[in-house]
């Protein structure tokens, strides 16, 4: 079983970069997962899979995994370029502006 190391991307939903910050040793299923025939649920037997955990630096998740006998994939981030307008959200509202502030 090969875990993953990796480092979270931010969610869609938000432009904040919370839960981005620890790195994180993931597994993946070995088994797929069923449908419970009488409920509709999804269940698997597999219980590695729901295991997570989360370290402060990449190197502490590597030791982690090599202490423990893990053989572990390390995937690295992609950086974003920040996107930082030069007026800011403020410029929107500014009384200096030249085209009519619309949707």
């Amino acid at each position: 079983m090969t875990a993953r190391i990796y480092k979270p991307a931010k969610t869609a939903m938000s432009s904040g970069a919370a839960k981005t910050k620890d790195w994180v040793l993931e597994f993946p299923a070995e088994v797929p997962k069923e449908i419970d025939p009488l409920m509709g649920w999804t269940m698997s037997a597999d219980t590695q899979e729901q295991v997570r955990l989360h370290f402060s630096t990449r190197q502490a998740a590597q030791e982690y995994a090599q202490d423990h006998g893990i053989d572990a994939i390390l995937v690295e981030p992609h950086k974003r370029k920040p996107n930082i307008r030069p007026g800011g959200y403020g410029d929107n509202f500014a009384t200096n502006r030249r085209t009519v502030w619309t949707h």
